[in-house]
């Protein structure tokens, strides 16, 4: 788990829209017994440091954002917008204005100046939500690094319907920091969901599209190190030269036999190749592996639409290979589960 933190320039912004000193400090007290200080604000604080690195200002705010805002709007027309976005009426507005777009927190009080200019300091804490945490899986072996702790992770950039370019805060934070800065990264580490067995002999079936392949990685390098064979993975990206991780690597543990990779690269033919078109196309190796060598198959990445395709290309290698009923095919993924044959962790 990775704590992020604000950029400068946005810091900046929001404590102009704010009209706030960011050098100035305050002292947290409670307003009520229900109403608790955040433990892990310093105390005094900083207007710097509560903004950098507690407010989610890039956040899409919610209803009750401009339902709160309203109360301190001293402009009529503003708080008017802000008291139709809040009510039950104007919420296909608010989607439009707010949702759809991903406008942030900071371009919501920039469009209200008169309102986020006679916000209260002491409200700040009500109105913005407090920055969580990211999560990234482990991606590298203590075997391989006993001293190092590494991430695979993608920087997040898109454009929206206001042609803003839209960055990933913990990303773009991470990718901004050299080694040469010193920069403290705060971070701690929680068990994971995945298990795997004990047995070095059993194999291992391992679908990863993108960075969800991050935490196969620190699986197979364990194995590596260790030169036990029996990782088998599916990978997915858009394509081969741009975004195949550890492409080198996954070539020259083929070569040692420590490790059978199949590729889907989606954008490199006219027709979309995905992992799950890889697990049909090898229906009978992986039965072999799963029906008679009693593998161990996982499933990691964005939660969306993947891992269902792949279960569902999986319940076909059962049916075609193993002949069993589409109901037999369920039963036995069922079965699977239940004895931590068949695992996922995903994420949206």
């Amino acid at each position: 788990m990775v704590q992020p933190r604000n950029p400068p320039r946005d810091v900046r912004e929001f404590c102009s829209v704010l009209r706030l000193d960011a050098d100035s400090v305050f002292v947290l007290e409670p307003r009520d017994a229900d109403t608790p200080v955040p433990p892990y604000l310093p105390q005094p604080c900083s207007v710097q440091h509560l903004v950098e690195r507690y407010l989610d200002i890039r956040c899409v705010p919610r209803r009750s954002f401009f339902q709160l805002l309203s109360y301190f709007s001293p402009d009529e027309q503003e708080r008017e917008k802000l008291q139709e976005f809040s009510s039950a009426a104007g919420q296909e507005e608010l989607y439009t204005y707010c949702n759809r777009p991903r406008r942030t927190t900071m371009e919501v009080l920039a469009d209200f100046p008169h309102t986020a200019s006679s916000v209260p300091a002491d409200y700040l804490l009500e109105l913005i939500p407090r920055i969580r945490p990211r999560a990234f899986s482990i991606a590298s072996a203590m075997q391989a690094h006993p001293n190092k702790l590494q991430i695979l992770m993608a920087v997040v950039q898109y454009k929206t319907r206001l042609r803003e370019i839209r960055r990933g805060l913990c990303s773009s934070w991470l990718a901004s920091i050299s080694p040469e800065d010193g920069e403290r990264i705060p971070l701690w580490v929680k068990k994971g969901s995945l298990k795997f067995p004990s047995d070095p002999d059993t194999p291992l079936v391992m679908v990863g599209p993108g960075t969800g392949v991050a935490p196969f990685h620190s699986a197979i390098q364990e194995r590596a190190a260790l030169g036990i064979p029996g990782c088998n993975l599916f990978f997915g990206c858009r394509g081969k030269s741009k975004d195949f991780y550890y492409q080198e690597e996954w070539q020259d543990l083929e070569k040692r036999r420590l490790l059978r990779i199949f590729t889907a690269f989606s954008r490199d033919q006219e027709d979309k190749v995905y992992v799950q078109h890889r697990i049909k196309e090898n229906s009978a190796y992986l039965w072999e592996l799963i029906g008679n060598r009693q593998a161990y198959f996982y499933i990691a990445g964005n939660a969306q639409s993947m891992p269902t395709q792949v279960t569902d290309a999986l319940k076909c290698v059962f049916q075609s290979e193993g002949h069993m009923s589409a109901p037999e095919a369920e039963q036995y993924l069922v079965m699977l589960e239940k004895c931590r044959r068949f695992q996922s962790e995903t994420w949206s």
